[in-house]
């Protein structure tokens, strides 16, 4: 189990999600966890940007389920939203195991549902107030190697503007904009000198 350093607010939850999400890979499943406004919808956003997809990302609470193309070459983003359904006979009819092979599927309020859609994956768990940390538990075969447990416990390092900076993903996920990546990244490396 990793925990994240704080996330004190939504842009520190979007940065520690792309280091997740440079983390992932095709096939790879993360749920979810958290009540309402803990944060899943803009971890996702930072999800995509380290992916590299199009976005915007926004809550699929109405639609269920959307589909990012990647614009960097990369698997796509399945992202669910697990809310409004009734069981894992409604989740099934998504036919979201169709996807898993090519994409990174993201569930949210996944939690005793999504488990079953593949043999690995990450939970993750937003919990606190105006604080927040994310509980990541992994699970199969795929976190169980030396190198998947390392680049885990890379998650709970605390972020910092040098590595904020870094936006590797060419997309922001909250415009659908690769200028706001690009000005996103240029933003935080000068708060970053300014603060040294």
């Amino acid at each position: 189990m990793t925990v994240s350093p704080p996330l004190v607010d939504a842009d520190a939850t979007r940065a520690w999600g792309r280091r997740l999400g440079r983390m992932l890979r095709a096939g790879d499943l993360v749920i979810l966890t958290g009540g309402l406004g803990a944060g899943k919808t803009t971890l996702t956003q930072g999800i995509a940007e380290g992916l590299g997809v199009r976005g915007p990302i926004t809550s699929p609470t109405f639609v269920i389920s959307r589909v990012h193309p990647s614009v960097s070459g990369g698997p796509v983003l399945v992202h669910v939203d697990a809310y409004r359904l009734g069981g894992l006979a409604e989740l099934d009819d998504l036919d979201l195991d169709a996807d898993l092979d090519r994409a990174v599927t993201v569930v949210e309020w996944g939690h005793g549902l999504a488990e079953d859609l593949a043999s690995d994956g990450l939970e993750v768990t937003l919990e606190g107030e105006s604080v927040r940390t994310a509980t990541v538990t992994a699970w199969g075969s795929r976190w169980a190697t030396a190198e998947a447990q390392e680049e885990l416990g890379g998650l709970g390092a605390h972020l910092d503007g040098s590595l904020d900076a870094s936006v590797d993903g060419p997309v922001d996920a909250q415009s659908g904009s690769t200028e706001g990546a690009a000005r996103d990244a240029e933003g935080a490396g000068t708060a970053a000198e300014a603060g040294s």
